[in-house]
């Protein structure tokens, strides 16, 4: 082991074990089992596979949660563990935006190895990653950080999660729609199988592009829906801290390089500054970014990107129109689209039912294609978005379907 600095010494010896320090994790998005992340299996989340029947209740939607995160981390300890606010993120690494050669040899001075500054340059934003000395959780190491470097931008890495599951039995087949729809739609997910047409892809974890069923049922839903330009970002590939902050941004950075008009994202996760400052550069320069308000029910923290301004936030509903149980929140709603009582492909082709927010995500990001295909950009997009959009009870703009219901009948049966 490493010799530690006098500071981190002193942190490491007086803190308690993390959950006992931390308290129960407050996580703003669903999360799945080292399996799930690595190899894209169908079972997302053990209270909907059954049978794809909601959980009963908010207190069982909350425990689930808790239930989730701690077995995810209890599975994953090499790779993930809690921050500062109880939120999980990759083990041993803290993001720092800005800094100078001065705070840097500080930094190194205190035991931390800083890696070499990443630059996005599509988005005028750098960041540079830290390792933890070894021993030292993260939740102290980000204190003492801020502690010694008062004018420093520190943040973990956190990890963001699927927002849907499947039945785990095959449904009867259903064709996708040929492309109607020209403008591309970039999905950043885990990686899309051969199953359904992409016009270009990229990974951003270790082991990507790696066709995942979480991927592949969103981007043969946006396929179904009409868009025929698909690009891919696995943030996933195989590694169990995949979905990470960093590597969202990294995608991002890439497809605003791609001039690709129009994102989904159906992840959710805590609030990151860095992610933060990645959609609003993105979004500065024209790019619709969608993304779910997650399933863990609406007693859940806010989920984000879902919940940062400007971003189109998605809630889903199903085959009667009922909002989602599960539904989770976020700062703002703008639109519900279907998220249940309908089928998505998985990475081997088959169709099978599925349910969650994810999945009304793609179908709003369709619409949104459609409207840049008919010049609606900027302030005219959302406006052209809610003409078109059904106002369901109560009327006018409410939390539990937005600003109304897209795509009403893009659900494939």
């Amino acid at each position: 082991m490493m010799r530690l600095r006098p500071i981190l010494l002193l942190l490491l010896i007086t803190a308690a074990p993390a959950v006992a320090q931390i308290g129960l994790p407050d996580v703003g998005g669903a999360v799945t089992s080292v399996l799930d992340r690595t190899k894209g299996s169908l079972d997302l989340f053990a209270p909907i596979n059954e049978g794809l029947a909601p959980v009963r209740s908010v207190a069982d939607m909350a425990r689930d949660r808790i239930g989730r995160v701690q077995k995810f981390l209890n599975a994953n300890r090499a790779a993930a563990e809690m921050d500062d606010q109880g939120q999980p993120a990759r083990r041993g690494v803290i993001l720092m935006m800005g800094g100078d050669a001065a705070a840097i040899d500080k930094i190194r001075a205190m035991g931390f190895t800083a890696r070499s500054v990443e630059a996005f340059d599509h988005l005028d934003l750098s960041a540079t990653e830290l390792v933890v000395p070894e021993g030292v959780a993260l939740s102290s190491a980000i204190s003492a950080l801020r502690k010694a470097v008062p004018d420093g931008d520190f943040t973990a890495d956190h990890l963001y999660f699927p927002s849907g599951g499947a039945a785990t039995s095959a449904a009867k087949g259903e064709s996708a729609k040929r492309g109607s729809v020209d403008t591309p739609v970039g999905i950043i997910d885990g990686g899309v199988s051969a199953a359904v047409p992409i016009s270009a892809v990229r990974g951003f974890a270790a082991g990507a592009p790696n066709a995942s069923f979480h991927g592949t049922a969103v981007a043969s839903l946006l396929r179904h829906a009409g868009v025929g330009s698909i690009v891919s970002a696995d943030v996933f590939g195989r590694d169990p801290a995949g979905g990470s902050a960093l590597a969202i941004v990294r995608a991002l950075d890439w497809m605003q390089g791609q001039r690709i008009p129009v994102v989904s994202i159906s992840l959710t996760g805590p609030g990151n500054p860095l992610l933060a400052r990645a959609v609003a550069a993105c979004m500065g320069r024209g790019m619709v970014i969608v993304a779910a308000v997650g399933n863990d029910g609406p007693a859940a923290p806010i989920a984000y990107p879902a919940s940062y301004p400007a971003v189109l936030a998605v809630t889903g509903v199903d085959g009667r129109n009922r909002a989602l149980i599960e539904a989770g929140r976020a700062t703002h709603l703008d639109y519900a689209a279907p998220g249940a009582d309908m089928k998505a492909m998985d990475a081997d082709g088959h169709w099978r039912m599925v349910r969650g927010t994810s999945f009304a995500v793609p179908l709003v990001a369709a619409r949104a294609a459609f409207m840049r295909d008919a010049g609606k950009a900027g302030a005219a997009l959302p406006a052209a978005l809610d003409r078109e959009a059904r106002d369901l009870r109560p009327k006018g703009p409410d939390r539990q379907f937005g600003r109304g219901l897209l795509c009403g009948d893009c659900r494939p049966r």
